[in-house]
């Protein structure tokens, strides 16, 4: 079973396997987390996404999916990109969501990934309520069939670490 961890922090000071990217489609940096990872972690990063656009990934990556990079910089051994699901855009349909859980778990699963650090994907630029979006996080993990040990939600303020631990009790 997996465990579920929950820290109130800065996902780019973990020291994880695999740090969990809210990426954009694009997967050439951004701002919030997407920014942050691919400050901190340094140009490997962005070098290793501008080839995945390069080869089989032309179009960017789809939203719900995932794909790995090296970390660079990060105290990880790689970083997993997703791109979630706009709330405005999606509604509430869950199942992008929970997909972007599930298959950063499946990528995490064929690195031999045992430790994840996810941020709360989604809720921030993208707009996903941060109740529902906890909600569907904790379920997908709890519900995913992985050999990774330890899920750690990293979240940035107190708002989501609330969020996320009411779904924990």
């Amino acid at each position: 079973m997996t465990a579920i961890i929950l820290v109130r922090g800065d996902i780019t000071r973990q020291s994880v396997d695999a740090i969990v990217n809210a990426a954009n489609s694009s997967l050439l940096g951004g701002g919030g987390v997407d920014g942050a990872i691919h400050r901190r972690g340094g140009p490997a990063i962005l070098a290793e996404c501008r080839r995945l656009r390069a080869s089989h990934l032309g179009k960017g990556l789809p939203t719900g999916r995932a794909v790995a990079t090296t970390a660079g910089q990060l105290d990880a051994r790689w970083v997993i990109h997703t791109v979630g699901p706009v709330y405005r855009a999606s509604g509430s349909e869950p199942s992008l969501l929970t997909s972007c859980y599930r298959e950063s778990l499946r990528v995490a699963d064929e690195l031999g990934a045992r430790t994840v650090a996810f941020p709360a994907i989604s809720t921030g630029v993208y707009g996903w309520p941060m109740t529902d979006a906890a909600r569907i996080a904790v379920a997908a993990v709890r519900e995913a069939e992985t050999e990774v040990e330890e899920v750690r939600f990293v979240l940035f303020d107190e708002r989501a670490y609330e969020a996320f631990a009411a779904q924990l009790d």
